[in-house]
């Protein structure tokens, strides 16, 4: 999705259970591209109106590669940890996918 409102390049979403992860990739005023990574989570207030807790990571340039290089090897952990039987997947929230609009946030 392409949008140049807010400085916005590019956003993928990604529903996962109870959470979305919105993956976007903006530009600086000196066209700079950085990436934030935003985690957001329904809850509900003791009155009972829904509510969304954000929590939000940027990403710049200069970390890129790093932040690749880190991301690959725990993925790439798990898979090890996940093949050697010892962990297993639970499957019990994969079916709790939740519908979230940009208008909600």
């Amino acid at each position: 999705m392409e949008n140049d409102k807010n400085n916005e390049v590019y956003s993928k979403v990604v529903r996962a259970g109870k959470r979305t992860y919105f993956f976007d990739v903006k530009s600086t005023k000196g066209n700079d591209l950085y990436i934030t990574l935003t985690e957001s989570k329904k809850t509900f207030n003791d009155d009972g109106r829904d509510n969304y807790q954000k929590h939000k990571i940027f990403l710049y340039k200069e970390d890129f590669e790093k932040f690749r290089e880190g991301l690959e090897d725990v993925l790439s952990k798990i898979d090890e940890l996940r093949d050697s039987g010892e962990y297993v997947d639970s499957d019990e929230n994969v079916s709790n996918y939740s519908a979230v609009s940009f208008d909600d946030l």
